[in-house]
C-alpha cells in the first residue's frame, strides 16, 4: 500500500510539474500541427536565372492549407559562382517576395558562407482575415484560438510548417538539381520570423543551428511584468496585443495554454542546437536586459550579439548599417556549415573597489574588446546613446569596469572581436543594469 501511494505521489508530482511548466501539452501542439499530413504540399522549379555573382533558382512552394487558406511562397536559392553545394543549407525566412535588395543580401551571404543560401518568402501569407497583417494578424489568430479552442489557429504554427515544408522541398531540389543529399539546415529570421525560427528548431530535427534576430521575448510570463516595471507601461510596439486583451496575459486556462504553445521558452528542453541570438540594444519592443530572463534556462550552446545604437531593424545610428549583425550571422553560419568551433566565452558581473566590473574568460583570445555603456534617468534606455569605453585584453581574459551612476541608471556589456574566413565578427556578454531611482 505504501509503495502504491508513493508511486501515486510521484505520478501526481510529474503531472503537476508538466502542467505548471507547460511541458508535454505545450510541446505537442506545434509538433503535432507540423506532423499533420497535408495534400496541398507541392513545389516546382520555376526559373534558373544567371546572376552577376552566380545563379538564382526560383521555386514556387505550396506549404499547406490552413483554415481553408492555401499558403503559397516564393523560395529562392542563391549559389555563387565557384561554390559547391553543401550538405547543410542556410535557410532565411521573411515576409513578402524577393526584391533586388533581398537577392543581393542572399547572394552576398552565400559568398561569405561559401555555401548555397535559401530565402523563404511569404512568412506569413498576408493580408488575411479581413486585411490584417503582421502582429495584428497574429493577435487575431490568438483571439480566435481563445474563442474556439481550435489549436490550429495560432499563426505561428503555419509559419513553422512553412519552414518545415521548405526544408522538404529544398532536400528534393538539391537531390534533383545538384545530386547532393542535404541533411541539415541553419535557420534564421528576424522579429516574428525569429520567433518562428525558435519554434522550428523545436519541431524539426533537421535544424542544425538557429540564429533568431530581434525577438528578445522568451519566457513571456516573466517578460511582460518586467517590461511594465522597466518602462512604466507596455511598449507601444506591442499595441496589437494589448488592444486585443492579450497583454497583460489573461488569467484563464486557455490563455495560459496559448502562451505555452507559442513561447519558445516552453520548448527549451527540445532546443539542443547551437543558437546565435542577435538583438538591437535600442530595440523599442523589449527591455534592454530582457535576455537575462531566459539566458540561464537555455541549455544548448549559445552566443549573443547586442548591436549598440540599433533598433528593431538593426540599423546602427553611428557605426554604420547592418555590418555588425550580418558579419556575426555569417560567421556563426560558416562555423555550422563547414565545421570548427565558435569561441568559448564565460563571464561574470561583479562589484570591486566601488566599480561595476565584467570579466570574460575567452578561448581563443579575442583580437580586441570594449565595453558599451548607456545611461538614462530610468530603466528605459530605448532612446539613449551607447558610448564605447575601453576594456583590457590580457591573453584570454577581458576585463572592463564602470563607475556606478550617482543617480539614475546605466546598462553595459562587453563586446569581443574575432575573425573567421576573412570576416571580422563580434560577440557580446549579457547586459547588466545598475542604479537607483531618485
Amino acid at each position: 500500500m505504501l509503495q502504491k501511494l508513493h508511486r501515486l505521489r510521484i505520478a501526481w508530482s510529474i503531472l503537476l510539474g508538466m502542467w505548471l511548466l507547460g511541458g508535454a501539452t505545450a510541446r505537442a501542439d506545434v509538433i503535432d500541427y507540423v506532423k499533420k499530413p497535408d495534400k496541398a504540399f507541392s513545389w516546382k522549379l520555376k526559373a534558373k536565372t544567371p546572376h552577376a555573382d552566380g545563379t538564382v533558382y526560383d521555386l514556387h512552394l505550396v506549404s499547406q492549407e490552413w483554415q481553408g487558406i492555401r499558403w503559397e511562397h516564393q523560395l529562392q536559392v542563391y549559389l555563387p559562382t565557384g561554390v559547391k553545394p553543401t550538405t547543410t543549407l542556410f535557410l532565411w525566412n521573411q515576409g513578402g517576395k524577393a526584391s533586388a535588395a533581398t537577392i543581393a543580401f542572399g547572394m552576398d551571404l552565400a559568398k561569405k558562407l561559401k555555401a548555397p543560401v535559401a530565402f523563404l518568402y511569404g512568412i506569413p501569407n498576408q493580408p488575411l482575415l479581413g486585411g490584417k497583417t503582421e502582429d495584428a494578424l497574429i493577435a487575431e489568430t490568438f483571439v480566435r484560438y481563445l474563442k474556439t479552442k481550435d489549436a490550429d489557429w495560432p499563426l505561428l504554427f503555419p509559419m513553422v510548417k512553412s519552414l518545415v515544408r521548405a526544408m522538404d522541398a529544398l532536400q528534393e531540389f538539391a537531390r534533383q538539381e545538384w545530386g547532393v543529399e542535404v541533411r541539415h539546415f541553419v535557420v534564421s529570421g528576424a522579429s516574428k520570423r525569429g520567433w518562428t525560427t525558435w519554434l522550428t528548431a523545436a519541431a524539426d530535427a533537421r535544424v542544425k543551428a538557429i540564429a533568431p534576430l530581434v525577438i528578445d521575448t522568451l519566457n513571456m510570463q516573466a517578460q511582460l511584468p518586467h517590461q511594465l516595471r522597466s518602462f512604466g507601461k507596455y511598449s507601444a510596439m506591442i499595441g496589437d496585443y494589448t488592444r486585443r486583451g492579450l497583454v497583460p496575459m489573461p488569467d484563464t486556462p486557455e490563455a495560459r495554454q496559448l502562451w505555452r504553445m507559442v513561447d519558445p521558452w516552453a520548448y527549451r528542453d527540445r532546443l539542443k542546437q547551437p543558437v546565435m541570438i542577435i538583438n538591437g540594444a535600442n530595440d523599442p519592443y523589449w527591455t534592454t536586459d530582457a535576455l537575462n530572463l531566459y539566458w540561464d534556462d537555455l541549455k544548448n550552446p549559445k552566443w549573443v550579439l547586442y548591436v549598440p545604437n540599433a533598433g528593431h531593424n538593426l540599423q546602427q545610428r553611428k557605426e554604420g548599417g547592418l555590418l555588425r549583425a550580418r558579419s556575426t550571422l555569417a560567421a556563426f553560419a560558416y562555423y555550422q556549415i563547414h565545421g570548427g568551433q565558435m569561441p568559448d566565452l564565460k563571464w561574470r558581473h561583479t562589484d570591486a573597489g566601488g566599480k561595476l566590473r565584467v570579466t570574460v574568460t575567452a578561448t581563443p583570445a579575442p583580437r580586441a574588446a570594449r565595453l558599451w555603456v548607456v545611461r538614462a534617468p530610468t530603466k528605459d534606455f530605448r532612446r539613449s546613446t551607447w558610448e564605447e569605453q575601453p576594456a583590457t585584453v590580457t591573453g584570454g581574459t577581458v576585463q572592463g569596469e564602470v563607475a556606478p551612476p550617482a543617480d539614475g541608471f546605466l546598462a553595459f556589456f562587453a563586446e569581443l572581436d574575432y575573425e573567421v574566413n576573412g570576416m571580422v565578427y563580434h560577440l557580446s556578454t549579457q547586459m547588466r543594469v545598475a542604479g537607483k531611482a531618485k
